[in-house]
């Protein structure tokens, strides 16, 4: 008596059953979620260091870069703009702190009030000065003049920065047009804590979120040193150490999926095997026809 048995599945024909093609895509859906969060990643780690605004450079009417009451976002941040107002006689000031050129010096600033939108403000960055004796006689001179300076101003527009006090607090806030001493001087271009000094400000009135650094600073002063922005590309090396994940991991589930298969074949094969050893065995147990014992004749 022979015994047969069927040859084991082959690999390829266990990956073509419908389970494992349905299994295939999934795994395959799921690696190309993978592979798009990788090219996701890929991209930040480029436009991250891409400036977002590449006309900054170009001159723009104010209003039709900003509107008062609003942050600086930062399509606008670092645009060069014009803007016509008057300058505040109370409004001019003095900050600490200010680098030109990497040398520490002294900025006088001061409160524009613009012609359009009316009744609305706008902190400006006027020049720098080594000195803090002419950053106080120049913001004194300016601010007792008769009338105020006024006319078309141009420079950079730049965002709020945050309000940071000198250890020495200012006291009564004088007006720098009279016998101010500027005994405590702030070190940041801090539009809220400016809105709180300008005598000539009141709530309903509104305020740009940035400040104007001029192009051009008044005599004895400085013009402050604002570059264009850094145009150029820099790679997130993290964002490339993710994305190298993703793509990881999306080989991960296709390989997840063969050996899958591989394991189900396997199985199928060991168990076809141990079938057929244990046929054979009890085909080796079972009597046969010349094996009966000889009976009486």
């Amino acid at each position: 008596m022979s015994i047969t048995s069927a040859p084991p599945a082959s690999l390829a024909s266990v990956m073509r059953r419908p389970r494992w093609i349905a299994t295939l895509v999934l795994a395959l859906a799921i690696a190309g979620g993978f592979a798009a969060l990788g090219q996701w990643q890929l991209e930040r780690a480029v436009s991250s260091g891409e400036v977002t605004n590449g006309q900054s450079e170009t001159i723009k009417p104010l209003e039709t870069v900003a509107e008062p009451q609003t942050p600086v976002v930062e399509t606008q941040a670092a645009q060069r703009v014009e803007v016509k107002g008057a300058l505040v006689p109370s409004g001019f000031d003095v900050i600490s702190g200010r680098l030109n050129d990497g040398v520490s010096g002294y900025w006088v600033i001061g409160q524009l009030k613009v012609e359009q939108p009316a009744d609305t403000y706008l902190a400006v960055a006027l020049g720098w000065t080594p000195e803090l004796e002419t950053a106080r006689a120049t913001a004194l001179e300016l601010g007792g003049r008769a009338t105020a300076v006024s006319g078309d101003l141009t420079g950079r527009y730049l965002p709020t920065e945050g309000p940071v006090v000198s250890d020495a607090q200012r006291g009564s806030g004088a007006d720098p047009a009279g016998d101010s001493t500027f005994e405590a001087l702030d070190t940041t271009m801090s539009i809220a804590a400016l809105i709180n000094r300008w005598p000539e400000f009141d709530e309903a009135a509104e305020v740009y979120g940035g400040y104007l650094v001029l192009d051009e600073a008044p005599a004895g002063l400085d013009a402050i040193v604002s570059p264009e922005p850094d145009r150029s590309v820099q790679v997130n090396w993290l964002n490339i150490f993710y994305a190298a994940e993703w793509v990881v991991f999306a080989g991960f589930a296709i390989y997840l999926w063969y050996r899958l298969v591989r394991d189900a074949w396997e199985r199928e094969n060991e168990e076809a095997l141990e079938a057929a050893e244990a046929a054979a065995g009890g085909a080796a147990e079972a009597p046969g026809a010349d094996d009966r014992p000889a009976g009486r004749r």
